[in-house]
Parts: structure tokens; sequence; C-alpha cells
């Protein structure tokens, strides 16, 4: 049962892709979850708790430079590139929340879906844990704050509503989960096998809720919305890898950070701009954004699988590559 449960999991792009095509021709199939948006974010974020111990935190002693380096890239390229593609493709000239949007998304921690690719990848799994940690903690305030900064004139933004709304929907799940896994084990072992599915249906109908409510926008949008997630992402899976090499991180580190630069946790995106930008397209992008980060991953996962790092390429720590 539970290869069953990993194997299902492990498909999440398939079923982002499925279910999202679904919703752009048939809305009423999943509209229906858009008052459970705040609860279903919640429960990927408490799964994501529920992975982590005090003891993870010891893992950025272990390696800080690999996690700085990450982290500082994953809050420098991204948002950068969110800019840069919406002004390029005119997405603010269009209609300012799509830009908006974008933005958003971009300046969006690590999502839990970047460590099963990590792993999938042969890349450093205990490093793409730490980088989701400490993303999703400094998300708290460089969320809002570089959202509120690279959006300008664009729309107006309160940093302080998206600092509240970002930290209700992230530290409060996320500690619960934490101290869950501290002070009631037995109980998280029980649910352990179970939670990484429930986390990919939360999120897949999150999306597939968001792209149902704005087929029409998405249809008659044009090639400029679709393509901007696209360009987004790929150019962060390659800067992000670059930007590694080019500080002489081990290969495996380089693809950790490639794909958690280029891998947003797109449903606190969505969250975020339904809850901040209520009717207005600022979800969309964000929407769009998940079904092509997880099969950009996907494909770099395929690729690299076929590619093991040598021993000499390998980080010293967790280099067995085990999933936690």
């Amino acid at each position: 049962m539970a290869k069953i449960f990993l194997y299902l999991t492990n498909a999440f792009p398939l079923w982002v892709l499925i279910f999202s095509a679904c919703a752009l021709f048939y809305p009423p199939a999943f509209t229906w979850f858009l008052p459970y948006i705040p609860w279903g974010l919640g429960i990927i974020m408490l799964g994501m708790g529920m992975t982590l111990s005090f003891a993870d935190f010891k893992d950025v002693i272990k390696m800080p430079r690999a996690a700085v380096i990450g982290v500082v890239c994953q809050f420098t390229i991204m948002p950068l590139l969110g800019w840069s593609v919406a002004r390029f493709l005119g997405l603010d000239k269009i209609d300012p929340t799509l830009a908006v949007g974008l933005i958003l998304v971009s300046c969006c921690p690590g999502g839990t879906a970047s460590n099963v690719i990590a792993y999938l990848a042969r890349a450093n799994v205990a490093l793409s844990v730490t980088m989701t940690v400490i993303s999703t903690f400094a998300a708290i305030m460089l969320t809002p704050l570089l959202t509120k900064w690279l959006v300008g004139t664009m729309l107006e933004v309160s940093a302080m509503k998206l600092f509240i709304d970002t930290l209700k929907v992230v530290f409060t799940p996320v500690m619960v989960g934490l101290f869950l896994n501290r002070y009631a084990p037995k109980l998280v072992q029980k649910v352990s096998p179970f939670s990484p599915l429930v986390s990919v249906i939360a999120i897949v109908l999150i999306v597939a809720c968001i792209i149902g409510l704005k087929n029409e926008t998405i249809l008659n949008a044009g090639w400029r919305l679709l393509a901007a997630p696209a360009i987004l992402h790929i150019s962060a899976f390659v800067l992000g890898y670059f930007a590694a090499k080019l500080l002489r991180l081990p290969e495996d580190a380089r693809r950790t950070i490639s794909i958690e630069v280029g891998m947003q946790n797109s449903g606190l995106g969505t969250h975020l701009a339904n809850n901040n930008f209520p009717a207005t397209n600022a979800a969309v992008p964000c929407a769009i954004s998940a079904v092509y980060h997880c099969l950009i991953g996907s494909i770099a996962a395929g690729i690299w699988r076929l590619k093991p790092p040598r021993i000499d390429q390998v980080s010293l720590v967790d280099s067995d590559n085990t999933l936690r």
C-alpha cells in the first residue's frame, strides 16, 4: 500500500496537468473548492511541518554555504526574473494584475514538490529540505516585501496584509506539524504514509479550482500569458544551476539549487493572490505556474536521473539520496 501511495505522489506533475486541463474545459468540476483553498493550503503546510524535526535545523550548520547560496539565489534570481518576464512580455499593459500574479509567485518560497523532484533527480535531498524550510520561514518577511518592491506602481500592494496572510498560512501550520512530530510521533507515523498524497490532492484541487474560475481569461489572454510562466521557470532552472556551478558547488548541490530556484510554492502564491487581490486575475499566473514548474522539474529530473553524479561530485551530507 505504501508503494502505491508513493507512486501516486511521485506522479504529481501528471495529476496537475490532467486535472488542470479538465478544469479549463469543465470548470464546475473544481470551482466548488474555492472556499476551501485556505484549508487546503493549511493541510499542505501542516504536512510539510510533520516531515520536519528540530534536528533538521542542524543541517543548516552542516551545509551553511550551500544552503545560504541556494536561498539567496531563490530570493534574488526568481523575483528579478518574474519582474523582467512580466515587463518583457508586456503583461502589465495587457492586465496589470497578471504581472502582479507572476511577480508574486516568483517571490514565493520553495514547495514540497521540489523535495520529491530533488530525490528523483539524484540531487541532495537534505539540502533541498533545508532550503525549503529556510525559504518558507524567510518568505514570511521576504515575499510581502519583495512583491511590494517589484510590483511598484502596477497595483497598490499592502505589504502588511501580505505579511499577516503569509504568517497565518505558513508559520502556524508548519509549527503545528513540527510540534506534532516532536510530541506526538506515533500519530505522525500513522498519518505519514498518506500525508504526501493528501498534500498532492490539495495542491491539485487549488490549481484546478483557479484555472476553472479563470478559464475564459486563460483561453482569451493569448500566448503571452501562457509563455510568461514557461519562460520564468525554464530561466530559473538554468540560472540556478549555473549560479551554483559558478560558485563551485558539487553537482548534486547544483541540481538541488536549480530545482529549488525553479520550483515555487504555487499553492501559496495562488492563495495570496486570491486573498489579497480579489476579483482580479492575479491568481491566474500562479495556477499556470504550478503546471509548468512541475512539468519542467519532472523533465529535468528524468534527464538527471539517467546521469548520476560521480562520487567526487557529491556533497558529503546526505549523499545516499534518502527521501525523507
